[in-house]
C-alpha cells in the first residue's frame, strides 16, 4: 500500500512544521520504518534538525516534545490514511501467486494498532487480506483464511518491537505456524532489511516503489529514464550493502525469487549470511 510511503512522511513534515522546524522531506524519512514515536526522536537527533531547533527554542529537542509531537502525529495520521491506502500494482496478481504456491503471508509495520485496523479493513476492500499483522507497538491481528481478524496486544517496551528488532517477524512467523528461517521477509526501507536479517529470514529488498526512492507512481513515470535508472542502482547497492539476500523494483517482481530461495533451501542453504 501507499506507492513511494508518502502517508507517513507527509504527516512527520506536518508536525516539525507546527513546532516551527520544518525538516525536509528526505530528513522526515530517513528513520522509516520504526515505531512512530521513535521515528520523530530520530529526526530530532538528525544535526541539522536539532540546529534549526535551537535556533527556535534556544535549547536542544527532548523527550516531552517528542511526546507531544507523536500525541499530535497520531490523530493527523489517522486523518489521511485511507487517502494513501491504495495497492501497489501488483500486488494482488503477486498474493494471488503465491497463495498458489502454498504460501502464508504476514506483516510488519510500524503504524500503531488503531492504525493498523484502519489499513486492514481498507486493504480488504481492495482485495488483500494478510493472515498476520503485526504493529511495532505490540498490537496484532490474526485469522485463519476465511475468518475474521482476532486483534490482540503484546505488552512490551516500547523500542522491543520496533526495527531493526526481530519480534515483529517472529510472532507473526508463530502465528503462521512456521519457522523463521522458512520465512521470506519483504521491505522497502532499510529497517525492514535488518529486521529480516535480525530474524533469521531471507530477506528482499523493495528498490522502486517505496520509501528509499520516495516516489508515488506518477513522479516515477515523470523521472527522467536515465536519472530513474540510477535512482534504483543506487538504491539496490545501498541495500545489498545492508545485508538483503536479494533486490527488486516491487512486490510484483518477488515470484521468481521465492521458486529460486526454495531451490537454495532444498540445497541445504540458510538464510543466515
Amino acid at each position: 500500500m501507499d506507492y513511494g510511503c508518502y502517508a507517513p512522511a507527509i504527516v512527520f513534515q506536518q508536525v516539525f512544521a507546527e513546532k516551527k522546524v520544518p525538516v525536509t522531506m528526505e530528513e522526515a524519512r530517513k528513520p522509516m520504518g520504526a515505531h512512530k514515536k521513535i521515528h520523530i526522536r530520530k529526526i530530532t537527533e538528525d544535526a541539522g534538525v536539532s540546529e534549526r531547533w535551537i535556533m527556535v527554542y534556544q535549547r536542544v529537542p527532548n523527550e516531552q516534545d517528542v511526546e507531544e509531537m507523536f500525541n499530535r502525529f497520531v490523530p493527523l495520521q489517522l486523518a489521511c490514511l485511507k487517502d494513501y491506502a491504495d495497492l501497489i500494482p501488483g500486488t494482488l496478481e503477486a498474493v494471488a501467486e503465491l497463495r498458489r504456491m502454498g504460501l502464508k503471508i504476514g506483516s510488519t509495520t510500524g503504524y500503531t494498532g488503531e492504525m493498523m485496523k484502519v489499513l486492514l479493513e481498507e486493504a480488504a476492500r481492495r482485495g488483500y487480506a494478510p493472515d498476520a499483522s503485526v504493529c511495532s507497538t505490540g498490537d496484532f491481528a490474526f485469522k485463519d483464511i476465511n475468518d475474521p481478524y482476532q486483534f490482540g496486544k503484546m505488552f512490551c517496551q516500547e523500542e522491543s518491537f520496533s526495527r531493526p528488532n526481530p519480534q515483529m517477524c517472529d510472532l507473526n512467523a508463530r502465528f503462521l505456524g512456521v519457522k523463521p528461517s522458512n520465512c521470506v521477509k519483504i521491505g522497502d526501507t532499510l529497517g525492514d532489511i535488518k529486521e529480516g536479517l535480525n530474524a533469521g529470514m531471507w530477506t528482499v529488498g523493495l528498490a522502486k516503489t517505496g520509501n528509499e526512492l520516495g516516489l508515488n507512481e506518477q513522479e516515477v513515470q515523470e523521472l527522467p529514464l536515465d536519472n530513474l535508472i540510477n535512482k534504483i542502482k543506487a538504491i539496490k547497492e545501498k541495500m545489498y550493502a545492508h545485508g538483503a539476500h536479494y533486490v527488486v523494483d516491487s512486490l510484483g517482481d518477488i515470484t521468481p525469487l521465492i521458486s529460486i530461495i526454495n531451490s537454495r533451501m532444498a540445497a541445504g542453504e540458510r538464510a543466515v549470511k
